[in-house]
């Protein structure tokens, strides 16, 4: 078993996926895997037919209740095996997936925006949370960013390696950059912009911590997640006009479906709608 789980591994990093990808693949490869060993259901691994994974799958969505997501996830981790290691056609395995849920951004004001960065003492963490929001950045994003991708004289910032590999740039603002210069003189980091106290990558939870500790501060009561101000960037965007081509480009969507949910959430349209309610009280 672990032979296979090693094979698993090895061809995932070659193929250059990303360590959280590797890391969530292997750990549910894993679970298939003691789940027919237990169940001493087949001889061989080979030899499990689509008809008892989708049996597996229901039973973890009874048992586990496990998410849409986590549900897709699994079928992919399985599906890796299957086609990319035993070589076998895509149509192999039919599985059953989840009914796509169609959940809308959850979004902030820009006053709640504003009263959250105002209420953030420490430069550093004011920087961390201008930033996001500034550039519509992704956590993992955030923590990858060098000294050197900060373009002061293009004013962009330069992000590499984001979701699927790719690279591309966003807006610098001239007030983030006063502020990151301030920020650079205090603390000095080395590597990358942004270190934990040993050096090295900030941590995750340190920014989702420090959001939430400014946003209560602020008087904001609802839960307010780091990815909430990259959905608030994109949405305040397009509610000022700009183009939902160049709001796709900053994000670094690769489908311009992905960047049109937020017009599900912008109020640009909605605040031109007279209620009707509100005939009656003329």
């Amino acid at each position: 078993m672990q032979e296979v789980i090693e094979k698993y591994k090895n061809l995932l990093i070659q193929k250059r996926y990303s360590k959280n990808t590797i890391k969530t693949y292997c750990n549910y490869f894993k679970d298939f895997l003691n789940y027919f060993e237990v169940l001493n259901e087949v001889e061989k691994i080979q030899d499990v037919t689509t008809s008892q994974i989708n049996s597996y799958i229901l039973e973890l969505i009874n048992t586990k209740n496990i998410s849409a997501s986590q549900q897709n996830q699994r079928i992919n981790a399985i599906k890796f095996y299957y086609e990319k290691i035993l070589g076998r056609e895509k149509q192999y395995y039919d599985l059953h997936r989840p009914k796509k849920e169609h959940k809308l951004p959850k979004v902030l004001s820009k006053n709640e925006v504003k009263s959250i960065l105002k209420s953030c003492d420490n430069i550093k963490h004011k920087s961390i949370l201008m930033l996001i929001y500034s550039a519509g950045l992704r956590r993992s994003e955030l923590f990858n960013l060098s000294i050197s991708d900060i373009d002061s004289e293009r004013m962009v910032i330069n992000i590499k390696g984001a979701k699927g590999k790719k690279d591309r740039i966003s807006l610098l603002s001239e007030n983030l950059l006063t502020l990151l210069r301030d920020y650079y003189k205090k603390y000095k980091p080395e590597k990358y912009l942004f270190e934990g106290q040993n050096g090295g990558k900030y941590s995750p939870t340190s920014v989702a911590n420090i959001l939430k500790k400014a946003a209560l501060k602020a008087g904001i009561r609802k839960t307010v997640t780091p990815h909430m101000l990259r959905h608030s960037f994109a949405t305040h965007l397009l509610e000022q006009g700009t183009d939902l081509r160049y709001i796709q480009e900053l994000l670094g969507h690769n489908s311009s479906k992905t960047t049109e949910i937020y017009t599900h959430v912008s109020k640009k349209a909605i605040d031109k709608i007279r209620n009707p309610i509100d005939d009656f009280f003329d």
